[in-house]
């Protein structure tokens, strides 16, 4: 029996650029992955197939089931993150051009795949021990009322 995919995680690099994140994300060695990839320029790259499990969620929970991994799509925004609030004590913003990405990502998948506004979430929703505060995945600056009023993901 094939996995219904209803449910996307977005997370957020945590690296200084997309070409040092593609090298990461594609390195089979980090055991690491995503099915997607936005750049600030809003700039998508696809790196797994949808149907094919991502090694993004690690160990998590969502809608009373573990492994999301195995139902999930991951989604990667480029984004300098933790390591950036560490050095300037400002989390950097998601520039408008990768949240309009976004959105044409999500209505595609949504069209696609049967996923709810409500199973949109974030990686520390379905993962909060492995990055609480202030590693909170996608971050503070993550426009989840922005993204609601488009009517995708978790209403804050």
């Amino acid at each position: 029996k094939d996995t219904i995919i209803d449910t996307i995680v977005i997370h957020y690099t945590d690296m200084e650029s997309a070409q040092a994140s593609l090298e990461r994300l594609c390195d089979p060695k980090a055991e690491v992955s995503s099915h997607y990839l936005i750049d600030e320029d809003g700039t998508v790259y696809r790196l797994v197939d949808d149907k094919k499990r991502a090694w993004h969620a690690g160990v998590s929970h969502w809608n009373g089931k573990d492994n999301v991994n195995n139902f999930s799509i991951g989604i990667e925004l480029q984004n300098h993150g933790y390591n950036y609030f560490r050095l300037y004590n400002h989390w950097p913003p998601y520039p408008l051009k990768q949240m309009e990405a976004l959105l044409v990502l999500l209505k595609d998948l949504s069209n696609r795949f049967p996923i709810k506004p409500r199973n949109i979430v974030g990686h520390s929703d379905v993962a909060p021990n492995r990055k609480p505060e202030p590693k909170r995945d996608p971050g503070p600056h993550f426009d989840w009322k922005w993204l609601a009023e488009k009517g995708f993901g978790k209403v804050i």
